[in-house]
């Protein structure tokens, strides 16, 4: 998933996707990662010496510190298995994977997200992990049902959930209490729970507190916040088939209108190139956010920020998510699948708390149920938010499709087209990708 990449470099990670898909995050090759290569990394083991895997992962900034933990403690925990992680660049990370994975050179255990494996499936690049999580002692059924389901393809898990992430509704405590838009237990007061009625607290906002954004929109990624809304108001991106797009629809329209009417009106600033820190800095009442920005909104009283699932402006509580997963390349040895498998076990049981803390919700239910995690902030509504997530249709055309619906929403929200002839426009464009 795409990050925010300054708040990730502060905190965290990743829509997501430059893209959603982008959730989530930025990574480089400092804290000791070995530089990149597409070469496999060492050899088994010998009589008395460990079995060496190398991981590769994008996690930097504050996720590659938790990451960097995680390995760690799975290294000091036992003797039969030593990790040794690649960090590469966001940007460059799926191309060198899959580069990486078509020449049978490269990673024994990789970090991928949802949205990204289909087409690694397809390809036979990456081996089913039930039989080995079962031979390493790692029940599969600790994994949120909604998690495994988005990595089964016929009936098989082809990876290992870490997490889900996606946004939550942000709000500045201290601008909403001099709207008069404070309750008493600290939650927004908001108006009727339809566009025109959040639009109403949006202008009281805009009028008692006109120095601010009453709503900071993530313009520069804003396939993210247009599918959040269009996922509530029941929206698809592609038929049930996947062999059509369905984003040509009244849905779609009034989710633009609302977005249009907000910029007309100045609620949100159109040309703000780094709205996430416009609300991180105090400049504006609502964000929709990144769980992976909670260590830093959160994580500091002196913000006064809370945090709530995104409101059903649309109808539903719907709204777009993603997920990290591991993955297990097809040309790994089966004594280094079996020790990939081991270290996919100790990341989602053990490795999961420390990676809650990171702001994504982990995949493994022991995890998420456990007192540890219930007493981060907010961490009930981050649970709340996330049964409602939708995960990208499993097609392995996802990427290009995502990317050309980022495209074609930039022209419309800048006002290049129309969004009757923007959505028109895009689902002539999908259906093209989908043919070919």
């Amino acid at each position: 998933m795409r990050m925010n990449k300054s708040l990730t470099s502060v905190v965290t990670a990743g829509l997501a996707l430059a893209l959603v898909l982008q959730g989530c995050s930025s990574g480089n090759t400092e804290n000791g990662a070995a530089k990149a290569s597409n070469e496999p990394a060492a050899t088994g083991s010998t009589e008395n010496s460990p079995v060496e895997i190398s991981f590769w992962n994008m996690f930097g900034g504050g996720e590659g510190e938790f990451v960097d933990q995680i390995i760690k403690g799975f290294n000091d925990s036992q003797q039969e298995v030593t990790v040794k992680p690649l960090r590469l660049e966001s940007n460059e990370y799926y191309a060198k994977l899959g580069t990486a994975l078509s020449s049978s050179k490269g990673p024994d255990v990789a970090v991928a997200h949802v949205e990204r494996i289909s087409p690694f499936v397809k390809a036979q690049q990456i081996v089913p992990v039930d039989e080995l999580a079962s031979k390493v002692g790692f029940d599969l059924k600790q994994i949120w049902d909604s998690n495994i389901k988005s990595v089964s393809y016929d009936g098989k898990p082809y990876a290992v959930p870490l997490d889900t992430h996606f946004h939550m509704f942000y709000y500045n405590k201290d601008i909403l209490k001099q709207a008069n838009l404070l309750n008493e237990d600290g939650t927004p007061k908001l108006d009727d729970m339809t566009p025109a009625g959040f639009e109403k607290t949006l202008s009281e906002i805009q009028a008692k507190v006109p120095d601010v954004q009453a709503m900071a929109v993530n313009t520069p990624y804003f396939q993210e916040p247009f599918l959040n809304l269009y996922y509530e108001a029941g929206g698809e991106l592609l038929n049930p088939e996947m062999t059509k797009a369905s984003i040509n629809n009244p849905q779609a329209l009034d989710v633009l209108n609302f977005y249009k009417d907000v910029f007309n009106k100045k609620y949100a600033d159109l040309n703000d190139k780094t709205p996430w820190d416009t609300f991180h800095n105090g400049k504006a009442a609502f964000w929709f956010g990144g769980v992976w920005e909670a260590g830093l909104l959160l994580g500091d009283e002196s913000l006064n920020i809370g945090a709530m699932p995104l409101p059903p402006i649309f109808g539903s509580q719907t709204h777009w998510g993603s997920s990290h997963t591991l993955v297990i390349p097809s040309y790994v040895t089966p004594e280094k699948q079996e020790a990939a498998a081991k270290f996919m076990k100790y990341f989602s049981e053990v490795g999961g708390e420390i990676w809650g803390q990171a702001g994504h919700v982990p995949a493994n239910s022991k995890i998420t149920e456990s007192e540890a995690y219930k007493s981060l902030p907010y961490r009930s509504e981050f649970i709340e938010a996330q049964k409602t997530v939708k995960f990208a249709p499993p097609t392995d055309k996802y990427t290009t499709i995502i990317t050309t619906v980022s495209e074609g929403l930039q022209n419309i929200i800048f006002g290049s087209e129309t969004p009757e002839d923007g959505l028109a426009k895009l689902e002539k464009q999908i259906n093209e990708v989908l043919e070919n």
